[in-house]
């Protein structure tokens, strides 16, 4: 979807909450200094709130918009005990190496303890779960019960690493968390949701589907907290179904937080329908990348590309590189990588949607537990993954949007470390590559190679690479392929999204 679109938000699509104002304490108590412990609470009579919440907003409050960023408002908590977090969450983030809170979380945790809704937008790796997940933590601890938040995400990979995550901050609670995706059992994930768990994490499709039980929207009568990570791709159109049907599941009292590294349209359209005073925290306007990434490009020949592919790789020990993740634009160039990269004896791992769910995560898991240096992967692994080893991305495709560049190139130079990104720019994409420029406000600097060096295994690579076309036809690829997007369209249609993309290019003809 291009972000200069202009986008309509229907009435009925509510995101922030239409609520009373309720006072609610920061300050921290002496009893919740000691270590709270999470007990279960036997929810089994929730029904959703059948209470009318008056929607009628005097305009002057609707239009309340409090916005914050490093260049106009530069003071910031030196310690995590400024922001009014309970002892035991200060010890968790000692004992986790957090010794002092970024400038999304020392500007956003407040803000949610106070009972704001939320938008925050930073770079990637600067922490952003972390400052959604501690103050839910911590509301949690004083008043246990499930379900206490729903976390969705756009991507599976994201759900459980954000599992991962809420459970070692959450460590000392017993905190039970729940994560619900596609291509796993869903009668388990309804048995999973039925005991309550205190957090579910979710993608938009298989949580909307679930919600079409009638056992399972009372489970989330009571939801304090709805966070959508990585906002601006769960905000894409193709979602709008499935959040239609969470926010309907969803008490109109719950508190709203969204994070994001790239800031679109429609997060700013929904940003102005908050009837809650919505806090708005930017660290920067635009499309930004931390200052610790050196992002490179090569200009290569079309039809050489997988050789200098094969000549960066072969280069990683001698550039001091852990691991590296190669991004490519479809399913089919991932899968041919996988094949081309495995005859070359190239150890390599890769991810993308035509896998099976727990190969998608074995994938995950061998990339980073180290048995693989390379990750091959679509857009599916471009979000959110934090991999702490990742020194080298390489854009072997440029993608269509700068939006999708940052967060590609995110995967590296995270939580302060440095890193190198790398794009592989044929003849075809030179205006991507100066569009991506321009978002950015920077050239990228040029990858210098040797040609010579570079062509000498041209035979090795060529032979291999028609090795991997011969097993990609034996395989029974292609037909995969058909089926998914037979699939997808069908999907598409019934949302009726495949109509509206054929009256927009009706539209672009009549405007020429």
């Amino acid at each position: 979807m291009d972000d200069n679109e202009d986008v309509l938000v229907s009435e009925d699509f509510p995101l922030f909450s239409k609520r009373r104002r309720r006072s609610r304490p920061t300050a921290t108590t002496t009893s919740e200094a000691n270590t709270p412990q999470l007990e279960r609470s036997n929810l089994g009579n929730d029904t959703i709130s059948t209470t009318t919440i008056s929607t009628e907003i005097p305009e002057a409050q609707s239009q309340q918009l409090e916005r914050s960023n490093q260049s106009n408002d530069p003071s910031s908590a030196t310690t995590f005990a400024d922001l009014g977090l309970a002892q035991w969450a200060l010890q968790t983030c000692k004992e986790l190496g957090m010794r002092k809170p970024t400038p999304v979380q020392s500007h956003c945790i407040p803000k949610i303890l106070a009972g704001r809704d939320v938008l925050g937008l930073a770079q990637t790796g600067s922490g952003k779960t972390a400052a959604f997940a501690l103050p839910i933590l911590h509301r949690l601890s004083k008043d246990p019960f499930g379900v206490f938040a729903l976390v969705v995400t756009p991507t599976r990979e994201l759900a459980y690493q954000l599992a991962e995550q809420f459970r070692a901050l959450g460590s000392c609670l017993h905190l039970r968390c729940v994560v619900v995706v596609g291509g796993m059992d869903m009668l388990n994930q309804a048995q999973s949701l039925m005991s309550r768990p205190h957090v579910v994490i979710a993608t938009p499709g298989r949580i909307k589907v679930l919600l079409e039980n009638p056992d399972i929207p009372p489970v989330f009568s009571k939801t304090r907290f709805l966070v959508l990570d990585e906002a601006d791709r769960v905000l894409d159109v193709g979602f709008q179904e499935e959040l239609s049907v969470i926010f309907r599941c969803l008490p109109k009292d719950r508190q709203t937080l969204l994070f994001s590294a790239t800031m679109t349209s429609e997060l700013e359209t929904l940003l102005e329908l908050s009837a809650n005073k919505a806090y708005f925290y930017e660290a920067y306007e635009g499309f930004k990348t931390v200052d610790t990434l050196k992002q490179q490009y090569l200009f290569v020949p079309k039809n050489v590309k997988e050789v200098y592919l094969m000549h960066i790789l072969s280069k990683l020990e001698d550039m001091g590189i852990r691991s590296a993740m190669i991004f490519v634009s479809t399913c089919r160039s991932c899968h041919f990588l996988s094949l081309l990269l495995e005859e070359l004896d190239q150890k390599a791992a890769s991810l993308y949607s035509f896998k099976s769910q727990s190969l998608r995560l074995a994938a995950v898991h061998r990339f980073k537990s180290g048995q693989v240096p390379v990750l091959l992967a679509t857009d599916v692994a471009s979000r959110g993954l934090d991999i702490p080893t990742v020194d080298l991305v390489i854009n072997f495709d440029i993608p269509r949007y700068a939006r999708d560049y940052i967060h590609r190139v995110g995967r590296t130079a995270r939580a302060g470390r440095g890193g190198l990104a790398v794009s592989l720019v044929t003849q075809n994409d030179v205006d991507l590559i100066h569009g991506i420029e321009a978002a950015l406000g920077k050239q990228l600097e040029k990858f210098e190679c040797k040609e010579n060096e570079v062509l000498s295994n041209i035979t090795q690579v060529y032979n291999a690479r028609r090795v991997a076309v011969m097993k990609m036809m034996d395989d029974g690829f292609e037909d995969k392929a058909k089926e998914r997007k037979k699939q997808k369209l069908k999907t598409l249609a019934e949302k009726g999204l495949l109509r509206s993309r054929s009256e927009k290019r009706k539209q672009k003809k009549s405007a020429k």
